[in-house]
């Protein structure tokens, strides 16, 4: 039986995960807070990128957490784009409107054997993990960027895109990322 880790963060960082169910908030692991300028586009794409990829940890005593190592196996990732259902989806859209691709093998026993870097090492039962990254892509004076996200500014921008309306993004700190997004009802383009 699989066990399944769920995160929904930026980085792409899988360290000091558990084992077991564990689940991320969804508005509280992405600290992008909406500290800068609003600006309105009416020309942006709403991207929530989604990876499963198998993983175990190795270590010869596992009750010193420095000495455990995280070995990473298959993987599968999709592109979300403005909620619609991408070539590829085999499941979805789930609780937060993700569609996601098949699941990637299971590492085989050879596999796993082959990652023990000593004859003394523990290993735990392969783990699924299921990671989110979020980013948003617009046009704003000239200029087209991409800038990372969170959920609800995911979200917000889809909902956008389905009834065709323009947002007004609020920039986080250094103009770095997008903190919020607000739907707005009409909009010159």
């Amino acid at each position: 039986m699989a066990l399944l880790a769920f995160s929904s963060r930026l980085p792409r960082s899988l360290g000091g995960v558990t084992l077991g169910l564990s689940l991320g908030l969804l508005g509280g692991c992405d600290n992008y807070p909406a500290t800068g300028q609003a600006i309105t586009t009416g020309t942006y794409e709403a991207i929530a990128t989604v990876t499963y990829t198998w993983q175990a940890e190795y270590a010869r005593n596992f009750d010193r957490p420095q000495t455990i190592r995280q070995e990473q196996f298959a993987s599968t990732t999709l592109v979300n784009r403005n909620g619609l259902r991408p070539e590829g989806a085999v499941t979805g859209p789930d609780d937060a409107g993700l569609w996601w691709p098949a699941l990637p093998p299971r590492p085989s026993a050879d596999e796993l054997e082959e990652r023990q870097r000593e004859s003394n090492e523990k290993r735990t039962d392969p783990l699924l993990q299921k990671d989110v990254t979020y980013a948003i892509t617009f046009d704003y004076d000239g200029q087209r960027r991409t800038l990372p996200t969170n959920p609800s500014v995911y979200r917000e921008a889809v909902k956008a895109y389905a009834d065709q309306q323009a947002l007004e993004l609020t920039y986080g700190p250094g103009q770095q990322s997008i903190g919020a997004a607000r739907r707005i009802a009409s909009f010159d383009r």
